[in-house]
């Protein structure tokens, strides 16, 4: 007989539903990672760092209040949206879709929560409790000997920050953008009290499209019809600013006011707003009249970004993008390729200053000095092949690509450096990974804060599949290659 659709209720599909659940063989269709990761974020001292994170929210978070997600749940949930690369919203709907997930992250048959709630309790864990956690996996990892820390290589590599490619006049169009939306709010919420706004938006628009019109030009017109276009959107952008000081000492002076309490404490965000982006503003002003008018490129507290503002110039000699926009990342390795230590620099050192801070790093947290240190030619110099051979590190294998002593590439030549250069290039491969699988290429969180928790939660992730597996491979018996049929 041929039916429309089964002669059910939605009551009665939704308990059916959930009765079905108990019998259908989830746990078979995990996949591999998951049973690898699954025993180590069982580890009630991981679990315990997040829940203690979770307590800062409120000072009466464990007693009062609706009850918020389970710390494991949200530690699991962090992990699995940092190794898909997902956002929150595709976690959340996810999740929410799939049994195999609602199983891994401990769900279950509860409401998954919305992708706001999950970014609000990421907040929570600040960079220093993701370096906590990390720290516990790596103790796990040593703890289980899956790293014995004989071994450490080193390198360094760039995330950018969310921006787009930084350009004078595209900097200046933004700057303009930023403080006349501002401006336009104070004037929605104080309506005709104060000075009125003049939006120049349309002019400087005109501007930046002559200005790229102007830029495909070659030769001494062509540059000189550029500095008068960049002159202009100069002026205008000087007119915008000078405006947003006014508005800002208006509400400072109580000309522009509101007699609702929430609408002025509105307003007062507003100012603080506007105060925080005049000086980058200016600033930006500054570097273009340099460039533009002066011919200077590196001026001093040179910005390249008025909302990430922390964002560095990089260049690392790349053929295929010779300039990074982010901030120098450290990724050090022991052996299974497990990361033991990253960090984030607020600003970018020379790589020859961080070979001998790296073994420290590595003996203080492992306690074991490394018997084999291994990097790129940018972390050699001679003082640091001394320090660590006289910290007791028995194979520096760090090449010199400049050398003209016989003697040094006699030894560059060894067996034993080769192997541990071959070896090495395998942290190159590792960031690779990072960005293609755990997308350490660009950091969606904001600030210098947000970059420490995505690139921590990334190399987490990572070190998480990399210590499961080589827990599993351990209890896996190897098959005899000799045995018969």
């Amino acid at each position: 007989m041929v039916e429309i659709r089964y002669r059910q209720t939605q009551q009665d599909f939704a308990a059916c539903f959930a009765e079905s659940l108990s019998v259908l063989p989830v746990d078979t269709w995990w996949e591999d990672w998951m049973r690898q990761a699954d025993p180590l974020l069982d580890d009630p001292e991981l679990v315990d760092i997040v829940y203690r994170a979770m307590l800062q929210r409120c000072p009466k978070s464990r007693t009062r209040g609706r009850l918020s997600t389970p710390a494991e749940v949200v530690l699991r949930l962090l992990v699995l949206k940092h190794l898909r690369n997902w956002s929150y919203a595709v976690l959340a709907r996810e999740v929410r879709a799939n049994l195999v997930y609602r199983q891994f992250t401990r769900i279950g048959l509860e409401t998954v929560p919305h992708p706001k709630t999950i970014g609000k309790l990421g907040l929570l864990l600040g960079p220093e409790v993701v370096q906590q956690l990390h720290r516990g996996l790596v103790a796990r990892a040593q703890a289980e000997k899956v790293i014995r820390g004989r071994k450490l290589r080193v390198d360094t590599t760039v995330t950018e920050t969310n921006i787009h490619y930084p350009t004078d006049s595209s900097l200046l169009g933004d700057g303009v953008r930023t403080l006349t939306r501002t401006m336009k709010n104070v004037s929605r919420v104080v309506g005709h009290m104060g000075e009125k706004l003049r939006n120049r938006q349309r002019s400087v628009a005109h501007r930046l499209i002559e200005i790229g019109r102007a830029s495909r030009g070659r030769g001494p017109q062509a540059r000189e019809k550029l500095q008068q276009r960049y002159r202009k959107l100069l002026g205008t952008t000087g007119q915008v600013v000078a405006q947003a000081k006014r508005f800002s000492k208006q509400i400072a002076d109580g000309v522009k006011h509101s007699t609702d309490v929430l609408q002025q404490a509105a307003l007062d965000g507003m100012k603080k707003e506007l105060d925080l982006m005049i000086p980058r503003v200016q600033q930006v002003v500054r570097q273009t009249r340099a460039r533009i008018v002066d011919g200077i490129t590196d001026s001093a507290g040179k910005i390249v970004s008025l909302f990430e503002y922390t964002t560095e110039i990089i260049r690392k000699g790349k053929a295929g993008k010779p300039t990074e926009f982010g901030k120098m990342v450290k990724i050090q390795e022991a052996e299974n390729q497990i990361i033991t230590a990253y960090e984030v620099y607020p600003q970018r050192p020379a790589d020859s200053n961080l070979l001998i801070p790296t073994i420290e790093q590595h003996r203080e947290q492992l306690g074991v000095l490394p018997r084999l240190v291994a990097a790129d030619a940018g972390f050699f110099s001679a003082a640091n092949e001394t320090a660590a051979q006289k910290m007791g590190v028995a194979q520096v294998a760090v090449p010199y690509l400049g050398t003209q002593s016989s003697q040094r590439r006699k030894r560059q030549r060894e067996p034993w450096f080769r192997k541990a250069q071959k070896w090495r290039t395998g942290c190159e491969g590792r960031i690779s990974l990072l960005k293609r699988r755990h997308g350490l290429n660009r950091c969606r969180y904001k600030g210098d804060a947000g970059m420490r928790r995505w690139v921590g939660l990334g190399v987490f992730a990572d070190t998480l599949i990399n210590i499961g597996r080589a827990l599993i491979a351990r209890r896996t018996p190897q098959k005899s290659t000799n045995a018969e049929p």
